[in-house]
C-alpha cells in the first residue's frame, strides 16, 4: 500500500488551482559519467516515484565535487521537489552537505545524537572511528536528518522555504538508498487504508496522496461526475477530519474552528518551547480565540505558573501523563478557557534514558464539559518533536464544540489523528480536487 511522500517537511504551497508537483533528481558521481557504473538510483527512483503519484522532470548527473551546488540551483529554480543521491560520505570530495548550505544560505552544525550513533556503528563491528567520518554528523541548520540502518550516512530534507523547494538528500550506495526511500520519503497513510478501495471503484477517477507532516493530500483527478462521486465517498469516509475552510492550514482551521464555536483555548509547553502558541498567533483572528500561553521549561515553572505539585514532579517526572495532565489542568483553570493542551518531552540531544530516551513526549488536552473536567492523554512517543509535535498538537483543539460542552473521559488513551483538508475546487478540462490530513 505505499504510495506517499512522506517527508519531515512542508512543501511550498501554491495559490490558485492544484499544479502537477514537479520533481528533479541529481545523481552525484564521476563513475557514473566515465561509464564505469550504471545510474540504477535514477531508474529506480523515476519508477518508485511514479508509482507514488509523482512525475520527475528532469535527472541530472554531475561529477563528484563541487559541480552539484550549480546543479542544485539549476533544479531549484525549476522544481518543488529536488532529491539528490550521493556525495554525502566522510571524504573531502562528498560535498553534498555543503551544497545545500551554500545554495539554501544556512550554516551547519554537529548533530551530536548521530555522532553518538556513528561512534555505536564503528564500536559495534570493532573498528576505530577515523575523525573524518564525523563530517557526516554535521546537519545544515533547518534540516531533519533521515535514518540510515544500512551505512553510515543519514539523509537530510531541507523543507521548502521561499523560492527555493524542498531538498532530499539520499546517500549513493543503492543498498542505503532504497531502504531509506522505502521507509523515510515514501510511506503508508492510515488514510489510505480508510478509503484507497472506495474510491478506486469509481470509474474514470484517478486518485494521489502526498503526505507531510501531520497531514495528508487527497487528489482526485476525472470527469466531473466522478469526482462528485469520489468526494462523497471521501466525507463518508473521512469527512470527521477533513480542514475547513478550503485551503486552510492546520492552525487556520483550528482558529476558525474555534471561532465558530465560541471557545477559547491554552497551550502549556514544555519541550516545544512555545511552537503551538506560535503556530496559532500567526493566525489573523487569533486574539478572538488564543489569550494565555505558558512556555514551563523548568519543573519551578510548572508548579509556580501552573500549580503542578512538587510532590509529582519527583515521582513521575516533567515528561509523564501525570504531569502533563497537571500542566493542562492548571492552564484550563488560569486562563478560564475552555480548552488547554500541554506538552512536555524529551528534545535532546541530552536527558534521555532507556525508560524515556530522547524523542519520548506526552500531550494531554483538558477541557470542562458542565463544569466537570474532562480531557484525554496521548502516551510517550518518539518523534521529531520540534518539527513534528506542533502540528499533531493543534488537531486537539478540533472536536466538536458538543464534545467540549458534554463529554466522558476515555478509559483508554486516545490517539490523536490526523485531520484531512479540502483544497478548493476544480480544476483542468476533467477536473481536480485535493484533500489533505
Amino acid at each position: 500500500m505505499a504510495g506517499l511522500l512522506h517527508v519531515t517537511g512542508c512543501l511550498r504551497e501554491h495559490t490558485g488551482c492544484m499544479k502537477q508537483i514537479r520533481v528533479e533528481l541529481i545523481n552525484t558521481g564521476t563513475e557514473i559519467l566515465l561509464g564505469s557504473i550504471v545510474n540504477t538510483n535514477a531508474a529506480w527512483l523515476g519508477n518508485r516515484l511514479f508509482e507514488a503519484g509523482f512525475r520527475v522532470g528532469r535527472v541530472t548527473v554531475v561529477p563528484d565535487g563541487y559541480a552539484i551546488n550549480e546543479a542544485m540551483r539549476e533544479s531549484a529554480r525549476r522544481a518543488d521537489i529536488v532529491i539528490v543521491s550521493g556525495g554525502l560520505g566522510p571524504t573531502s570530495d562528498d560535498v553534498t552537505r555543503e551544497a545545500l548550505c551554500d545554495v539554501c544560505g544556512v550554516d551547519m552544525h554537529r548533530d551530536e545524537r548521530v555522532a553518538e550513533w556513528l561512534k555505536s556503528y564503528f564500536e559495534r563491528r570493532g573498528i576505530p572511528i577515523a575523525e573524518c567520518n564525523f563530517k557526516q554528523a554535521m546537519v545544515p541548520d533547518g534540516a531533519a536528518v533521515l535514518e540510515n540502518s544500512n551505512g553510515t550516512a543519514p539523509g537530510l530534507v531541507m523543507p521548502a522555504s521561499g523560492s527555493l523547494p524542498m531538498f532530499i538528500l539520499l546517500p549513493g550506495p543503492p543498498a542505503e538508498l532504497k531502504p531509506m526511500v522505502e521507509h523515510s520519503v515514501i510511506g503508508e497513510s492510515d488514510l489510505q487504508e480508510l478509503v484507497d478501495d472506495s474510491l478506486h471503484q469509481v470509474e474514470g477517477l484517478e486518485v494521489a496522496y502526498c503526505a507531510r507532516v501531520g497531514e495528508v493530500d487527497v487528489r482526485l483527478v476525472g470527469s466531473e461526475v466522478a469526482l462528485k462521486q469520489g468526494e462523497a465517498r471521501l466525507r463518508i469516509l473521512a469527512g470527521a477530519y477533513v480542514l475547513a475552510p478550503a485551503g486552510a492550514s492546520l492552525e487556520k482551521a483550528v482558529v476558525c474552528h474555534l471561532a465558530q464555536q465560541g471557545l477559547k483555548a491554552a497551550t502549556a509547553e514544555s519541550c516545544t518551547g512555545g511552537l503551538i502558541a506560535k503556530r496559532i498567533t500567526d493566525v489573523p483572528g487569533a486574539s478572538g480565540v488564543f489569550e494565555f500561553g505558558w512556555v514551563t521549561y523548568a519543573d519551578r515553572a510548572k508548579t509556580e505558573m501552573l500549580g503542578v505539585p512538587e510532590n509529582v514532579l519527583k515521582r513521575y517526572g516533567a515528561v509523564s501523563e501525570p504531569v502533563v495532565k497537571a500542566m493542562a489542568e492548571g492552564a484550563l483553570e488560569r486562563s478560564g478557557a475552555d480548552v488547554a493542551v500541554a506538552v512536555s518531552g524529551i528534545a535532546g540531544p541530552g536527558g534521555g534514558t532507556p525508560e524515556k530516551p530522547v524523542g519520548t513526549a506526552h500531550l494531554s488536552v483538558r477541557w470542562f464539559p458542565n463544569g466537570r473536567l474532562r480531557g484525554f492523554w496521548m502516551p510517550g512517543e518518539k518523534s521529531l518533536l520540534r518539527n513534528e509535535e506542533p502540528y499533531g498538537k493543534h488537531s486537539g483543539f478540533m472536536k466538536p464544540a458538543d464534545e467540549f460542552k458534554d463529554a466522558d473521559e476515555p478509559d483508554e488513551p486516545q490517539r490523536i489523528h490526523n485531520v484531512v483538508r479540502e483544497r478548493g475546487g476544480i480544476d483542468g478540462v476533467g477536473g481536480r480536487r485535493r484533500f489533505e490530513p
